[in-house]
């Protein structure tokens, strides 16, 4: 699941190696992104027609590092800040706005285009394996068929089962090591496509015919709720807000360390569906806790600009995580990207396959593909740009991931390795 922090192996040589002072670099970004994507005439105008405003949020901050300005890997803007305390404070906003009854009608669709992705991606594994082996031989020599097992892990859950994969397989580092520049090339790529397409859904769904009165009578429900209760924000509002949302992440923490240390301890199968990693916990309290307020007076809050609030920490996750892409890692090892982009054209082409035999709006697809090769970290950035009280539901999905890589990461790895003759 992109981003996983690539280890420095040696000290960084970016010119700006203070996080106070890339956090401003950041800021400052999404300031200019924004302010130039809200001008109504002129060049910017015509420019953010074409060009998705989230898409430089997350491209700009790529260019940063990959010229040497930043070094995001190095940086713990991410990990910890954004993806430990801004995604689950976000989540708990974003949920707390939500209308469950809209939500649950968008029904078993979504679920099985997320089940489809999953499959999708196992297929696309041996496609990939068997391809290359006519191709390019050499690409899938050696262990690569476990390097492909633990990204299986990452695309299907999420980085901590791409380590388990690595454990279970017993990859070799310098494997490990190429498949995380796979992982994190070729998710981001695939990425930003979604969010491109993202903002042309509706015309997509005009064009395949999908069946979008679900999806838009929530959007419009979320819409006129915040109309009903939409007020000139006070500073006790905001107090609360933040007060709600990071109180939430604080407990979630706080409770996520013991909870996940006994099910380890005590629970035979708590490692196979990740019950033993804190940030699964973190994930999961701060969604549900976000889904039990909704039922409460606290909803009200999103016409103080609850929901706001939680998209702004959403953009600032995006710029973290596009800050860790390199963009020239991409040549690094071509056949191995080329091996990435086989894999994934197939989840692709597959998942498309499903949804227009489903006949799903645009947004099942992307939450379906997202879910598994992004994860609960960017999963819900993908589902804003959609609405952004949609992005629990990536959320969600995301977090379901984690049970489910593991299981599905082995049965990958187990067939690889017969294909590669070491069964």
């Amino acid at each position: 699941t992109p981003p996983m922090a690539i280890e420095a192996t040696e000290p960084s040589t970016a010119l700006i190696q203070n996080d106070i002072v890339l956090f401003g670099l950041i800021a400052a970004t999404l300031g200019i992104v924004f302010w130039t994507s809200s001008r109504e005439t002129g060049f910017f105008k015509k420019f953010y027609t074409y060009v998705p405003a989230l898409l430089l949020c997350y491209f700009i901050p790529g260019i940063y590092n990959s010229v040497g300005l930043i070094d995001g890997n190095a940086s713990s803007l991410y990990n910890p800040v954004a993806s430990r305390v801004l995604l689950p404070a976000a989540l708990v906003l974003l949920t707390l706005t939500i209308d469950l009854k809209g939500v649950h009608k968008l029904g078993p669709k979504l679920l099985a285009m997320y089940a489809g992705a999953s499959i999708s991606v196992m297929l696309g594994a041996w496609v990939a394996f068997w391809l290359m082996g006519l191709i390019h031989p050499e690409t899938i020599a050696g262990d690569t068929w476990g390097g492909m097992a633990a990204l299986a892990g990452s695309w299907i859950g999420g980085g901590a089962n791409m380590l388990a994969m690595k454990e279970v397989f017993a990859v070799d580092e310098t494997t490990f090591g190429q498949f995380v520049v796979v992982d994190v090339s070729v998710g981001y790529v695939w990425m930003a496509v979604l969010i491109f397409l993202a903002n042309r859904a509706q015309a997509i769904d005009a064009r395949t015919g999908a069946d979008t009165r679900a999806i838009e009578d929530l959007k419009e429900r979320l819409a006129n709720y915040q109309k009903q209760h939409e007020r000139v924000t006070t500073l006790p509002d905001l107090m609360v807000i933040l007060g709600i949302a990071f109180g939430v992440v604080g407990l979630s923490h706080a409770i996520a360390g013991p909870a996940s240390s006994w099910f380890a301890q005590n629970v035979s199968w708590a490692k196979q569906v990740s019950l033993h990693e804190p940030f699964v916990w973190v994930v999961v309290l701060s969604t549900f806790v976000g889904l039990g307020l909704s039922l409460t007076r606290a909803r009200t809050l999103d016409g103080a600009g609850a929901s706001k609030i939680g998209a702004l920490f959403l953009y600032i996750l995006i710029a973290c995580i596009g800050m860790q892409m390199d963009i020239g890692s991409l040549a690094v090892k071509p056949w191995l990207i080329a091996l990435g982009l086989i894999w994934i054209l197939v989840h692709i082409v597959l998942l498309a396959l499903l949804a227009k035999l489903l006949r799903v709006p645009f947004f099942y697809f992307a939450m379906g593909s997202q879910s598994n090769i992004g994860g609960p970290a960017s999963a819900p950035v993908v589902a804003t740009v959609f609405h952004p009280s949609l992005a629990p539901v990536g959320a969600l999905l995301g977090a379901l991931g984690y049970a489910t890589g593991t299981v599905a990461a082995y049965v990958v790895g187990v067939v690889l390795r017969g294909m590669a003759g070491q069964g």
